[in-house]
């Protein structure tokens, strides 16, 4: 009897040490992180560099001492600018790697395709890109702007004194959800401000599209008619690179015609003779040229950062933009929100993520609306300059509060302040 209890003391002894191990290893284990991004096909041009970007903001993490005393340990996934891969990565992501977060998607029609599965597994999603609006998800922040926040204050500018007084407008994108929908709300504001069906143009190019020729030969007709006309380019990917030099080849001058982009900056005029392009515009929240010490700082590190990776056309010539930085406030708001919840669970973060604030680079504390998932974030249009980045012409007095589901779609009436609630 006595021999049997010394071995059952030992045996239980045995289990509540291996159990111990087992609890401080796991505290001590690194918290896996999603990376979502394209590396490959026609998103890779402005994608690639967000991977990177997320790559930096966790090794300085690391290099600081983790997120509550654990290292981050990045899982990059390349969905190939493959709208269904794009699901099928991020369940992997959350089943098999078992990533506490996931930084990604550039298209809405990518963010579109993984909603339901971080909506079902109950996971977090950080989207760093400006869109359309018209959603709120519990499960997804939106680093990047809603419509209030570049499409309306840069149509605004375009009619303003200042911005050339234009009449008559050419809504120009790519075939898909993010444009279509941003242009029935410019449509609708236009037609607010008196201007007529007539003095609109509407012209969509399917992803990938390369040959701008006769479009852009369509714009000068339409803008020869009387009234001074402005293009408003919701083109995405590496489109850009064919439609601004077809811009240039058919001298299509920004004192004729100015074209502001949405989905255009710095990254993607990096394969484009700027020089015919001087003038021409391109609303974002920020730009690298902002001059501000926390700016400043940011594009030394990431200079520092691409030469010692040797990141591909950043080495010798390190850019930075807009979703490169609302990626980096992404990642620094979860693990401010992760500190503050002490935990990864996603419904804690999502409690803790509420009032963050991050000081960015464009110079402005950017705040986590404590209801709708957005940041507060300023506007700037820039104009394109001789060596490809951009003057800033025109910025917001301060942060504009996001409006997610715009006053221009009759059916939101009402919705402006619904706070993000769980699906049933």
């Amino acid at each position: 009897m006595a021999i049997r209890r010394r071995t059952f003391t030992a045996t239980v002894g045995a289990i509540a040490l291996a159990s111990a191990t087992f609890a401080v290893q796991a505290q001590q284990a690194p918290i896996k992180v999603g990376i979502l991004h394209s590396l490959s096909g026609t998103m890779a041009i402005s994608e690639t560099v967000l991977k990177d970007t997320a790559l930096m903001a966790i090794e300085e993490i690391n290099a600081k001492g983790g997120v509550m005393g654990r290292k981050l340990e990045p899982v990059v996934v390349d969905p190939a600018s493959n709208w269904p891969l794009f699901a099928e990565k991020a369940r992997q992501l959350i089943t098999q790697d078992k990533v506490a977060v996931v930084f990604g998607c550039w298209t809405s029609v990518s963010r579109k395709s993984v909603l339901p599965v971080f909506e079902e597994l109950n996971s977090l999603l950080f989207y760093p890109v400006q869109y359309e609006g018209e959603e709120l998800s519990k499960n997804v922040f939106y680093t990047g702007a809603a419509p209030n926040q570049q499409a309306i204050p840069a149509v605004e500018y375009l009619m303003s004194k200042d911005g050339g007084s234009a009449k008559r407008f050419v809504l120009l994108g790519t075939d898909y959800v993010y444009p279509r929908t941003t242009n029935k709300i410019l449509r609708a504001f236009l037609k607010s401000k008196g201007i007529a069906d007539a003095d609109i143009m509407e012209e969509y190019t399917p992803f990938g599209h390369s040959d701008y020729q006769s479009i852009i030969a369509k714009i000068k007709k339409f803008s020869a008619e009387g009234k001074k006309t402005a293009v408003i380019s919701t083109i995405n990917g590496d489109s850009n690179v064919p439609f601004y030099k077809e811009l240039g080849n058919q001298g299509l001058k920004a004192t004729d015609v100015p074209v502001v982009a949405f989905s255009v900056g710095e990254e993607e005029l990096r394969g484009v003779d700027t020089k015919p392009l001087v003038g021409h515009l391109a609303a974002w929240n920020y730009f690298m040229t902002i001059k501000n010490p926390a700016n400043d700082e940011f594009i030394k590190k990431w200079a520092a950062y691409a030469k010692a990776k040797g990141v591909a056309g950043h080495k010798d010539k390190p850019l930075t933009n807009d979703p490169m930085e609302a990626t980096y406030i992404g990642i620094n708001m979860w693990k401010q929100a992760v500190e503050k919840a002490k935990s990864t669970d996603t419904d804690k973060v999502i409690a803790a993520m509420a009032g963050q604030t991050f000081k960015a680079p464009s110079g402005i504390t950017s705040k986590m609306d404590e209801k709708n998932h957005h940041l507060h974030k300023s506007v700037f249009i820039g104009e394109v300059r001789a060596d490809g980045q951009f003057n800033v012409v025109w910025k917001t007095p301060g942060p504009v509060v996001a409006d997610p589901w715009s006053d221009f779609i009759p059916e939101n009436k009402g919705k402006a302040n619904v706070p993000v609630v769980a699906k049933k």
